[in-house]
């Protein structure tokens, strides 16, 4: 079987590249990392890659006048591993529709709430301001529009009534770490499409697991 080259994006601690790290650890498992890039150069993300024997690459933002010397040098970095997806996680930089449009339905992100709601930052704190008894995590294709592009995959979490945003954060995470590798074996095994504004799946692509929507309790 050959596996789908991925390259992981990521600014910080690196928990979503540790779960397709784990993923990819299985022979079965559609897809490899070949390489993971940071913006940052102490994001502790990198020490799990290189513990992994995974390439790293470090693009450090700060480094360029503009934004777009910056994602010049990201895109060399990608493209000099040959790699068919790449998969943000945890990536805190804005990127260009430019940068975009060369990734178009190669690039997806995770975020922590169920898309189309609460885009942005300070997810957990605007839920639990607002109320909202249900939230969750979502895996979507990249397009220019922050936190927008067709969804793969989500998964719902109860928002308790004595949540606080740390709380409410970590049972998120849970299950980011659980949806984020399904959508790169659904990606790499050729089962979503993107369909204009949605993605297409082969029929009963979800049946065998509960991950679309499930409840963590």
């Amino acid at each position: 079987m050959k596996r789908l080259a991925i390259a992981v994006l990521i600014s910080g601690r690196g928990t979503n590249l540790q779960a397709l790290i784990d993923a990819c650890a299985d022979p079965d498992f559609p897809a490899s990392i070949a390489c993971v890039i940071s913006n940052r150069p102490d994001a502790h993300g990198l020490q799990r890659a290189r513990n992994a024997n995974i390439p790293t690459r470090v693009v450090n933002h700060k480094e360029y006048e503009t934004r777009e010397a910056f994602e010049e040098a990201l895109d060399e970095a990608v493209r000099e591993f040959d790699v068919g997806l790449v998969c943000l996680a945890g990536f805190m930089r804005i990127l260009t529709p430019a940068f975009v449009n060369r990734w178009r339905d190669r690039m997806i992100n995770i975020h922590p709430s169920l898309l189309p709601a609460f885009r942005g930052l300070h997810t957990h704190e605007r839920v639990i301001e607002a109320g909202v008894r249900i939230t969750g995590c979502t895996v979507h294709y990249v397009t220019p529009e922050m936190d927008d592009g067709p969804i793969i995959i989500q998964a719902a979490v109860p928002v308790r009534e004595d949540d606080s945003a740390e709380e409410l954060a970590e049972r998120v995470l849970m299950m980011e770490h659980k949806i984020y590798p399904e959508a790169v074996r659904l990606v790499a095994l050729g089962k979503v499409r993107v369909a204009g504004t949605k993605v297409a799946t082969e029929d009963a692509v979800f049946a065998d697991n509960n991950l679309i929507n499930p409840v963590a309790e």
